[in-house]
């Protein structure tokens, strides 16, 4: 397909791309609504192709080795100078997606069309977006090997723990800044790409707070850092076990700590990305604020992590933020918002 055609086929694809991104992630559903185009398309594209990696890596049912082998295929398929057909693999995974496909099982199906999709888009935003996704495969694909013999991951430090979040996390904020940076001056894109890390970290080390029981039951891995387990006398494999929810959830708090410390550079990324290409601030600031309430919420009751398995801020309180962004808020609006959300749910 030359690069930037858009026939009817492509427009088809592109608008499966946008219902997929609603049905697999909540947090970028609303962030590709309030981007526009051709930031929303760029983004959109962008992240599936992030997902297709981190349903891989994410697969408890797949041995650690076939899940290396697969993610170095996909690999293959980003790199312009391997011509890696499609099909291979499509056949390398196809054995592996499950009868009952979830929304992120039907987006690692349709590679093919988000591939296609990706091709259509101008040659600029393709070459921004191929280096960070493919840092990501590469990381994951490390990841998924180095503890093949444990047959998941065992993160065992908090350098290591934010390693992963580099490559899950960090790679997508070098994408999103490589997008919304351009046009920019170089001092204003160098402190962006300053802060993107930050950024990124903070949303990742919250997911990885509320998500332990999942992360644990769903895809054999275990993220808080095996160090912070062994204070509390928590052994790896016994994260949900009951007897020790008083130590996991001191190691929750030790991660919810850690994610507050990059919270002022992350507010500091949304006070200088720019509005272009269609972006809009709000598309940022919204997540940035869920992940702050969400912090509240893990400060408060940790211990739901592990006793009921999820800790999110309410459907409520996700309508009153955005409903704050209806009619724009300025970036000096961020901190107040911030220090509301951090004291008590907004729709109170």
């Amino acid at each position: 397909m030359t690069t930037g055609q858009h026939d009817c086929t492509t427009d088809a694809d592109l608008e499966w791309c946008y219902d997929a991104v609603h049905g697999v992630s909540r947090t970028f559903s609303i962030t590709i609504d309030r981007l526009e185009e051709p930031m929303s398309r760029h983004i959109c594209v962008g992240y599936l192709l992030c997902r297709v990696a981190d349903t891989i890596e994410d697969a408890g049912h797949i041995p650690p080795e076939t899940q290396t082998d697969l993610l170095e295929t996909y690999d293959r398929l980003l790199d312009p100078d391997a011509e890696q057909p499609v099909d291979a693999f499509m056949d390398e995974v196809e054995p592996w997606i499950p009868d009952e496909r979830t929304d992120d099982w039907e987006v690692v199906a349709q590679t093919p069309r988000v591939l296609r999709t990706f091709d259509s888009l101008e040659e600029e935003p393709r070459e921004i977006m191929r280096e960070p996704v493919r840092e990501l495969v590469d990381g994951m694909a490390m990841f998924t090997d180095r503890y093949a013999d444990e047959g998941g991951l065992r993160l065992q430090t908090l350098e290591e723990l934010e390693e992963y979040c580099w490559y899950a996390a960090g790679t997508v904020g070098t994408l999103i800044t490589g997008l919304v940076a351009r046009g920019a001056s170089e001092e204003r894109a160098r402190e962006m790409r300053d802060n993107a890390r930050s950024f990124a970290l903070l949303l990742q080390l919250v997911n990885i707070a509320k998500d332990v029981e999942d992360d644990y039951r769903e895809e054999n891995n275990v993220y808080l850092p095996a160090e912070w387990l062994a204070e509390e006398n928590v052994d790896a494999e016994a994260v949900t076990h009951e007897a020790n929810h008083g130590g996991v959830t001191n190691v929750i708090k030790r991660v919810t700590n850690r994610a507050e410390t990059y919270l002022d550079d992350a507010q500091r990324y949304l006070e200088i990305v720019p509005e272009r290409h269609g972006n809009r601030l709000s598309a940022w600031a919204i997540p940035f604020l869920l992940a702050v309430g969400t912090m509240r919420e893990l400060q408060n009751r940790p211990e739901d992590v592990v006793r009921e398995g999820d800790v999110k801020v309410s459907r409520a309180e996700v309508f009153a933020l955005i409903q704050q962004f209806e009619d724009g808020v300025s970036r000096s609006r961020l901190e107040e918002l911030r220090r509301k959300m951090a004291e008590q749910p907004l729709h109170q």
